[in-house]
């Protein structure tokens, strides 16, 4: 995290301490760093060096109109699992030629608004869905472009709710099956075939599951090429794992010995795998979310009370599963330090939420530089996944979003009302 550090023991993103973010603008609060989402995709399509390439930025990781913009102006792609996702990319200036339209089940209406939206092409799960493009392609006298998203049976070693790539997952069409699958896609009229799609999982920590399906994918390459069947793009999904651990480095913060201190960059996964997707002659499409947004962002949240029993002191907060649905959702890790550090002192705690569900917790058991009430935290690397996953649960409006640039502070969402929720 290059733009979201202390200064003089104050938590600041770019050049603004977060404690003055929240105290004008409210908590639960999310704050981004407009420069460290920008050095992010730009390290990517760095290191595709001179290969003919895209960087498609995956929606779904967060889909505020103001970081889509950024990244749009910047010249990224998009990859969307919805129409919904292709309204907002086109809204927020992607072009129609580098959108890729992903997801298990896409309906007509959607397949029909991409059609006329004349998107790149569609990443194709099933035979079923074959079918269904195809159709609606007939009906409107179009050509529909395709790619086919292959499940290699492929372990990303990642958690199992966000491992995609196994035979096991509800994605993509089984290896066994693909030779056959991409015979008959050529065969219907109405479908244009120009690649192949993996996407193995994500937030995936080893360069192995990559090198394996790189491997894979241009052996089967080869073997359409013997059959005549000559596909021109490979769009290599994304799942870049990021750090959550130690993401903030201090003296006086406790070190988190958990095992994610030393994962590859995306840098170094793309670095193993471009010589062996380079061999295919095709061009490379990646569809990161995650390696460009989850470090750019932070959830400031404010000490509402400490309470503890014989067994447990719990620190509760302001913000809840409502806010940030990732620990309650698969006991995903985040940092959560101190806005303003002013003791050396640890104590291990639960950090938990106003939610009426036992399951509303940031953390648990967990060694944090003692805190008080009126404090504020700051839950770190929660650029991806965040905002996207919130809901009104409880009744409770959602948070405020913040875009910092360098001294430049701009709400990019209000927070929302009670007068709203009904």
């Amino acid at each position: 995290m290059n733009y979201i550090t202390y200064k003089e023991n104050n938590l600041t993103c770019e050049d603004i301490p977060l404690k003055e973010l929240a105290e004008e603008y409210g908590t639960p609060l999310y704050v981004y760093s407009k420069n460290q989402i920008t050095e992010n995709y730009r390290s990517l399509r760095g290191a595709m060096g001179e290969t003919n390439h895209l960087v498609c930025y995956a929606l779904k990781a967060n889909a505020n109109h103001s970081i889509l913009k950024i990244l749009a102006a910047d010249g990224a792609g998009a990859d969307v699992v919805s129409a919904g996702e292709l309204y907002l990319a086109l809204n927020a200036g992607f072009t129609q030629d580098k959108i890729v339209f992903a997801g298990v089940g896409k309906r007509e209406d959607e397949i029909e608004y991409a059609l006329k939206q004349d998107i790149f092409c569609f990443n194709v799960e099933s035979i079923a869905e074959l079918h269904t493009i195809s159709r609606v392609a007939l009906r409107m006298g179009k050509k529909a472009r395709i790619a086919l998203r292959i499940n290699p049976d492929i372990d990303a070693q990642s958690h199992p709710y966000i491992t995609t790539g196994l035979q096991s997952s509800k994605f993509g069409i089984e290896a066994s099956k693909a030779f056959e699958v991409f015979q008959y896609a050529v065969s219907l009229s109405s479908l244009e075939l120009v690649g192949i799609h993996t996407h193995i999982g994500s937030q995936i920590t080893k360069v192995e599951p990559f090198i394996t399906t790189a491997n894979y994918v241009v052996g089967l390459i080869e073997k359409l090429r013997s059959a005549g069947i000559n596909l021109t793009h490979i769009d290599f999904g994304g799942g870049f794992g990021v750090q959550y651990t130690n993401a903030i480095v201090h003296e006086a913060l406790p070190k988190e010995e958990t095992p994610d201190n030393s994962i590859p960059t995306p840098e170094d996964f793309l670095k193993a795998v471009l010589p062996i997707l380079q061999s295919s002659g095709c061009s490379l499409w990646i569809e990161p979310g995650r390696s460009i947004v989850a470090n750019a962002g932070v959830l400031v949240t404010q000490v509402i009370s400490i309470k503890e029993n014989s067994v447990k002191k719990f620190v509760i907060v302001d913000s809840g599963m409502n806010d940030l649905l990732r620990p309650s959702l698969y006991q995903a890790y985040h940092q959560i330090v101190p806005v303003s550090i002013d003791t050396y002192e640890h104590e291990k705690v639960d950090i938990v939420g106003p939610i009426c569900e036992s399951t509303d917790f940031f953390a648990r058991d967990r060694m944090l530089a003692k805190t008080n009430t009126g404090e504020y935290l700051a839950v770190l690397t929660t650029g991806a996944y965040g905002f996207v996953l919130s809901s009104n649960y409880n009744g409770r409006p959602r948070p405020a979003e913040i875009l910092v640039n360098g001294d430049r502070v701009r709400v990019i969402r209000p927070r929302q009302t009670m007068e709203e929720l009904g």
